[in-house]
């Protein structure tokens, strides 16, 4: 992706979070440090406060796919809760180059605000607690930072009990 075509996703997303009446703050973000672990660390954001949109394909027949918003120190349940949604037997996290094709979006940016409206949006009830998350941006170079009932406006939204687990941290 060129640094054109980032500018113009973020242009895309700010103009529907504008139309969509979502008061939100943008953040620039080094590309390198995109991915969450990175830019939470390098800027200083909570993992709990940094939420991921992960897109999500079915393996096989019917090719189905939906977008996944969960908390960072979470892990998406694919196999049960995702699978069940989409209502299909196996399903995996799609790759880069499809989650590309799907979002016109990379891995690293993806938000909900960028999505094609017949693409399904869960969000995991756990997003709904914070006061605030920071979700990709469209491109690796911008998150953004609102509160998490934004995400309600997105008329594909539904917020779903169990989507995710927290995974447990490492005891010493």
């Amino acid at each position: 992706m060129s640094a054109d075509d980032g500018a113009a996703i973020e242009e895309r997303v700010r103009t529907r979070l504008a139309a969509l009446g979502v008061e939100y703050e943008t953040i620039a973000c080094d590309p390198d440090f995109a991915d969450t672990a990175e830019f939470c660390a390098r800027y200083g954001i909570a993992p709990e406060q940094s939420a991921n949109t992960i897109v999500v394909a079915a393996r096989k027949e019917p090719r189905v796919a939906c977008a996944c918003v969960v908390l960072a120190p979470c892990r998406l349940d694919v196999n049960h809760a995702v699978c069940h949604l989409l209502g299909v037997r196996k399903a995996s996290f799609a790759a880069a180059d499809q989650t590309r094709d799907l979002t016109g979006m990379m891995i690293g940016g993806v938000t909900p605000f960028g999505l094609p409206d017949d693409l399904p949006l869960y969000i995991d009830a756990r997003v709904m607690t914070q006061d605030s998350v920071v979700i990709g941006g469209g491109s690796r170079s911008m998150k953004i930072r609102l509160a998490p009932t934004g995400l309600l406006q997105l008329p594909a939204a539904l917020v779903i009990d169990g989507l995710a687990t927290v995974v447990e941290a490492p005891t010493a």
